[in-house]
């Protein structure tokens, strides 16, 4: 056989064999198109369940995010809440789309579930962190802008985050603490009175007249403008101490206007007194020596 006729025969073969693949992939085609149809119909289905869904749970995490800044909550409970609904609605979401693919949920949930357990085996400190987070936000011990002392260390509360709370330190620093932090221990909140009572502790000489140096005190704290009226200063011995005779001052003042009268107390104390001739006595100890 010439080779024209042997490339005529191999062309031929080639064809052949794809005409007949061609031909099974119609009769395929044919023998399951409603199979493909119904396929075709539950992929459209699943997008289109992912769209809208995504979409939903932009709008809706949107609108309680207007709700509650429009009833003036906290910003902090605001994100935190909006953020949880738009996760837990896109959670269901995908599910949805799986169910509408054919895939076993029920399987799949516990799978899920499965490695969440495995998952918060390993990290039970973070899962701690934010069970006190909910918690946080749900008794609202404190929210952005007040000042707190917990976990150890003490400044204005910038935000409260899934995991860990931030504070801006008096000398700016930033600092995060663990929510499981805060909560385990004692929260004090600084902000939350509108009021706070200064406490001085001024000790004198034993010689002191206590009368002379009970309305030297009295004056000086009525004399500041920071101080309130109402509740009335405190002035009054507290303790016959190994020195001095202690006296405790205790005037109330605006919450905002703590530290500025505190430090003009203590200055104008020290000169009151030793423009009195009241010796402010300082530890000592005589030593008595036997030959």
């Amino acid at each position: 056989m010439s080779e024209e006729g042997k490339v005529a025969e191999t062309v031929s073969e080639v064809l052949g064999e794809r005409v007949d693949v061609v031909s099974h992939a119609l009769h395929w085609l044919v023998e399951n198109q409603d199979l493909l149809v119904t396929y075709v119909l539950n992929i459209v289905f699943a997008i289109v369940t992912l769209v809208i869904g995504m979409m939903l749970a932009r709008v809706i995490s949107g609108t309680f995010h207007k709700i509650l800044t429009k009833r003036q909550f906290d910003i902090t409970i605001v994100d935190f809440v909006s953020h949880m609904v738009r996760y837990v609605i896109i959670a269901f979401v995908i599910i949805a789309a799986l169910s509408r693919l054919g895939v076993e949920t029920t399987s799949f949930v516990a799978i899920i579930g499965a490695a969440g357990l495995a998952v918060g085996l390993a990290l039970q400190g973070s899962l701690s962190n934010f069970a006190s987070g909910v918690l946080i936000i749900a008794l609202r011990p404190f929210k952005a802008g007040e000042y707190i002392e917990a976990a150890g260390t003490a400044g204005v509360v910038e935000s409260v985050q899934i995991f860990s709370t931030t504070l801006t330190s008096p000398d700016n620093k930033f600092v995060v603490v663990p929510n499981s932090a805060i909560l385990s221990g004692n929260i004090i909140n600084y902000s939350r009175k509108s009021t706070r009572r200064i406490d001085l502790v001024v000790g004198v000489s034993y010689n002191a007249d206590l009368a002379q140096t009970k309305r030297i005190l009295e004056t000086i704290v009525k004399a500041n403008e920071g101080v309130l009226k109402s509740p009335e200063p405190l002035v009054a011995v507290a303790e016959l101490a190994d020195s001095s005779v202690n006296l405790v001052v205790r005037p109330w003042v605006r919450g905002e206007d703590y530290w500025p009268v505190r430090f003009e107390l203590m200055e104008a104390i020290k000169n009151g007194l030793d423009d009195a001739g009241i010796e402010i006595p300082f530890p000592q100890m005589d030593v008595h020596m036997d030959k």
